[in-house]
This record gives C-alpha cells, structure tokens and sequence, in this order.
C-alpha cells in the first residue's frame, strides 16, 4: 500500500461544535464589517452576527426545534445565510442547504429526504418554496422581508439571551447536510458532522491561511461546500470581511473587487476563464486581488497561467468533495504548480488505486483517488448501501476521479470514473436526466452524457431513439421546464440504437467514444 501525506505537520483539531469554533474570536471584532451585501452595501458587523445567530437560536426553539431537528435554507447569498446555518447549527439542529435554482419539485424532493421542519427562503423564490413545502409537509415557511404565504423572518428571532444552551458532540452530532450525487445516482444527502467541518477549516487553513486583513468575495454559492466552507465559515473563523453575491454578473464581480479592495477571490473554472480572456478585465482595477483559488473542477496549466499573467495575482487550485468537507488537496500558492492540485492536506491520507486490480499504482500512473482523514463523511442520509459503497471498512472514500501523482508528491486530476457531468462547476447526474426524458411520448429510448466546452466544463448531451413526431427543440423546451438551469439539455443526437451491457446498463462510456472521435 502506498499512502501519500501532506509535507505540512499535522494540525491540531479543536473538539468544539462549528459555531463556537467561526464565532471563538467575534468579539475582538464586534464593529468590523463581517459580511457586505453586495448590490446594495447593507453590512453585518462581527457583533450583530454573534447577537443575530443567538436570536435564532432563541426563536427556533422557541417553536419547538429540537436537537437533530433539519432547517431548509434556499437563499441565493446573501448575510443572512451565516446567520440561518450557524442558528440551526448552535441550536443543535442541522442545515440542509438547498440550490435556489431548484425546481419545487427537485426542492421537495430534498425536504422530504432531509427530513426538514422549517423552510427560509427569499420573496423571489416563495411561489416554488411553497409549493415544495406543501408537498413534503413542512411546518413553516420563512422569508427575508414580506411574501404571502409565508412568515418574515424577523419573526423567528428571538431574545439572544434566551439563546438555549444544548450539548452537542462534535464527532457524532451532524451540522449540515448538504446534497451530491455522490459518484452516481439522484443527490443524497451527505452527513457532515460539526467535527468534520472544524477540521477542514483548520486544515485548508494551514495550506492558505486566511487573515483579518482579508476581503472576499462571496460569489461561489453557500449552499454548495465549496462556498458554504472555504468562503463563508474559513473566512468567518478568521476575522475576514465577506462580499456577498447572489449571483455570477462579470461586471458586478469585478466592480465589488475594486470597491472594496478585496484580497481573495475563489472561483470556478468558468470565472477563470473570464479573467483570463473576456474584455472586461482590461477596464477593471483587480490591483488589490492577491491571490485567485480555483476549485470544483480541474484547472488546467494553460488557464492558470493565463489568469496569472493577465491579473498579476498568485492562481491556485485545490480538490474535494462535499463528502469530504470539502478540501483534501491544496497547493500553497507560493509552490503551486500549474494543473496540478498540489498535494494533500494536513492530517490528510490518499492512495491511487488501480480500480481493475485494486493495487496501488506508483508516480506517473493513473489511477482512482482515495481518501483518508478527519473531514470524510459521516455517510449518506438514509443510504447505506451508497454509503459502503464510496466509504470502505478502512475508512477510505473512494473518490471515483482519476488521478497520478509526481516524484513531488503532487496530484492532478485526469479523469474520472463516475459518470456525472460537471457543468460550470454543478454535479449533473446522467441518470436522473434520463428518468425524466424516457417519460417523453415521443423518445423511445435515451442516454445522456457530458461533451467538453471550453466555457462550462461539460455539457449534457441526450442521445435519442426517436419515436413518432420527435423533435429535438421541443425536448430541450420540455426538458428545461422541469429541472433547474444546470441540468438542461444544450445538445441532442438521434441514434439508432443506445448501446447497453447485457445487464441493460447504458455504456455511456462507448458514447463518448463515439463523441470524442467524431
């Protein structure tokens, strides 16, 4: 067995729950600006955040929510997310943390699973929030100022000193649970304890450290773990000022970089792609950007440098999953090396594992990435046969991305053995697309699966046994009706036949073949 471990010292993991830990040195900031709405400046100081998730605390068990109780948020980010997330949390209840491009129907699908009791959403979003709500029995629906239907939100605040004082216990009690489809399959959801999300801070804080003097940007979505931990609960821990952004506008992200100095942004490789080639750049002053992380999906050397060049600023990427909290992999900036994820973590084991054999492979040699640490899941939430089938008896998560590692010890992801599509940095599961197109009149059969673009990553294309009277607009416009933005149809191919295993399972892996070759 060859293991691999981070060249950095071990870091001490704190045995606390993740409010206390973000919160531990709010004090000695109380009038610093802790998070700005972007569009509209509104700002929530270190102090008001420490008082406002108490208030929650308060208000929420005050109408009977109980240790291990679920609040829903589906909120695009804004402030009062920290807020909702460490409210539930310090309350010793759980967030599951919802995409606000949910449909009512994918939103439902969540509450039901997550079990959740209260619902907080934004007047945008309340027509589908309450639809979801209703069918999957929900007690309450909250939201950010007025909406019918629905109760303000300043309704659920409480006394802060009536705050109730519960007793958590960090390894075994779960904080969040956010939703990925895992290497196959609908979205589960994956279990992450307040031990899980403490030791990843402290982790990727080692790799990139974070400072008071930082300035965010909060464009990466908090209900997602990238955002949700690296942005929002690294930056909280660490005394830095957060700019939130409900959503990717190049213009806007750039002019909050330039108005509020910010010193750090993280991204996805769709943004990268801007800053290295779309006009814009040329016009903005990006001077106080020190360092660019990308994450969620591979960066390749090329994209790197040309950000670098063109900004000036230190480019980095990382690796992880919401399985596992989620970095495991991060090159410090100054040792980085372009398409490569750097090496693991502190307090972070990996193998490369030959899937055929099971052996591990050495240096040069692709294989399926494992991971061992402090920040794995707890598992999937009412799946354990998908549970013990990513986590081992060793405790290894089994990644399904393909890897090989240098003489340097350093990662670089090459491709990977699950089926998902990643578009713009979101989890498209092939599968759930196809339950929804084979249910089409006119589609006899149906696979789907990712193509390259320069742009998104991927994009899901369906390949189509046409039946009487298909046409290829009309699916698309069907399609797009019924699932969130990421997961629309942009391409479609009509075959004569999907090619299958004997068991039936599609082999999506001939299609792509056949796609790449054509």
């Amino acid at each position: 067995m060859s293991v691999y471990t981070s060249p950095a010292a071990d870091v001490e993991i704190p045995v606390t729950d993740i409010t206390s830990h973000v919160l531990e040195h709010a004090g000695q900031h109380a009038d610093k600006p802790a998070l700005i709405d972007g569009p509209s400046g509104r700002t929530i100081t270190y102090g008001e955040l420490a008082q406002s998730i108490k208030a929650l605390a308060a208000g929420l068990a005050a109408r009977g929510f109980q240790p291990g109780d679920v609040l829903a948020v589906y909120m695009p980010n804004v402030p009062e997310y920290a807020i909702a997330f460490h409210g539930a949390a310090s309350a010793g209840g759980k967030c599951t943390t919802a995409n606000p491009l949910y449909t009512a129907g994918e939103l439902a699908h969540q509450l039901e699973d997550s079990g959740a009791r209260f619902l907080l959403t934004v007047p945008p979003f309340l027509e589908a929030a309450t639809e979801a709500a209703g069918e999957a029995g929900i007690e309450a629906v909250f939201v950010l100022g007025e909406g019918e239907g629905a109760e303000p939100f300043s309704a659920l605040l409480g006394d802060p000193d009536a705050a109730p004082e519960v007793s958590i216990d960090p390894e075994n009690d779960l904080a969040v649970l956010p939703y990925s489809s895992g290497t196959t399959g609908l979205p589960k959801g994956v279990m992450l304890s307040h031990h899980n999300l403490v030791a990843n801070i402290e982790q990727s804080q080692s790799a990139l450290p974070i400072g008071e003097e930082d300035v965010l940007v909060g464009v990466l979505p908090f209900f997602h773990i990238y955002g949700m931990q690296v942005i929002m609960n690294q930056g909280l821990r660490n005394g830095a000022t957060i700019v939130t952004m409900p959503r990717f506008d190049l213009e806007q992200f750039l002019g909050l970089i330039e108005k509020h100095g910010v010193t750090r942004a993280y991204v996805v490789p769709p943004i990268a792609l801007a800053l290295a080639k779309h006009p814009a750049i040329d016009d903005a002053d990006l001077s106080s950007l020190e360092t660019v992380m990308s994450g969620a999906a591979p960066l390749g050397s090329e994209l790197s440098d040309a950000v670098k060049t063109r900004i000036g600023c230190q480019v980095t990427q990382g690796y992880g999953l919401t399985e596992t909290s989620p970095v495991t992999h991060l090159a410090p900036p100054a040792r980085t090396k372009p398409g490569s994820i750097g090496p693991p973590l502190a307090n972070t084991e990996c193998r490369l594992v030959d899937p055929e054999s099971g052996e591990d492979v050495g240096e040069g040699v692709r294989g399926e990435l494992w991971i061992r640490g402090p920040q794995v899941m707890r598992g999937y939430l009412n799946n354990e046969e998908a549970t013990t089938h990513t986590v081992d008896a060793e405790g290894w998560l089994h990644t399904g991305d393909v890897g090989v590692v240098d003489e340097d010890g350093y990662f670089a992801i090459v491709d990977r053995l699950k089926e998902l599509i990643k578009f713009k940095g979101f989890q498209v599961a092939p599968a759930e697309l196809e339950a929804l197109i084979i249910t089409h009149p006119s589609v006899q059969d149906v696979a789907v699966i990712g193509v390259p673009d320069d742009e998104a990553g991927e994009l899901p294309k369906a390949f189509i046994v046409a039946g009487e009277g298909f046409e290829e607009e009309v699916l698309k416009e069907w399609v797009a009706g019924q699932v969130s933005p990421q997961k629309r149809i942009r391409l479609v191919e009509t075959i004569e036949e999907i090619p299958k295993a004997a068991s039936g399972k599609i082999l999506r892996r001939v299609l792509k073949d056949r796609e790449s070759s054509s």
